[in-house]
């Protein structure tokens, strides 16, 4: 495909998304042109039957995991790691960190160190007060990390896994 007509079809594609309501599920591309270049790459896409599997095996581990999972429909994480700077472009994420502008999206926070070059956003897409979904886009020079989860977040759920599964414990006083 010549540069010109993707160039247009990704301009269409970005116009057409801005128009209609925000989906919980990122549109995440299969970065297959930097698994190569990655000195270390994760790819974890948890959904249907797998996502069915997981809810057993919590259900019969952990009651707790299992109240978080009951409303969980999929967990897609990619994470790649690079030897160099450069490896990879700010716009191979960008592409993500656009559609978190839609309507429904809400960022939750923003952390950018510009001398490291380092950025972390967080942002949940909402309707009617119920978050349908998670997203997390972290990025510094020599890798980034992509989490989308999509399903009922029940919050006061994962307030009840702090202090297991290596989620820390935060005290904060009321």
């Amino acid at each position: 495909m010549k540069p010109r007509y993707l160039l247009a079809a990704v301009a269409a594609w970005a116009l057409a998304s801005t128009c209609l309501a925000a989906s919980p599920k990122l549109e995440i591309p299969d970065f297959a042109s930097l698994r190569g270049r990655a000195s270390d790459s994760v790819d974890i896409t948890i959904d249907g039957m797998l996502m069915a599997i997981a809810k057993r095996f919590a259900r019969n581990s952990d009651e707790e995991g299992m109240e978080l999972l009951s409303d969980i429909k999929s967990v897609r994480v990619r994470n790649f790691e690079f030897d160099s700077e450069g490896a990879y472009s700010r716009a191979d994420i960008d592409s993500v960190r656009r559609q978190l502008s839609a309507p429904g999206w809400s960022q939750l926070v923003s952390a950018h160190k510009r001398d490291e070059n380092e950025d972390v956003d967080v942002y949940v897409c909402m309707e009617n007060e119920k978050i349908l979904g998670l997203a997390v886009v972290a990025s510094e020079p020599r890798s980034f990390t992509i989490v989308n989860i999509i399903g009922n977040i029940d919050i006061d759920k994962f307030a009840k896994l702090e202090g297991k599964f290596g989620i820390p414990k935060v005290d904060v006083e009321k």
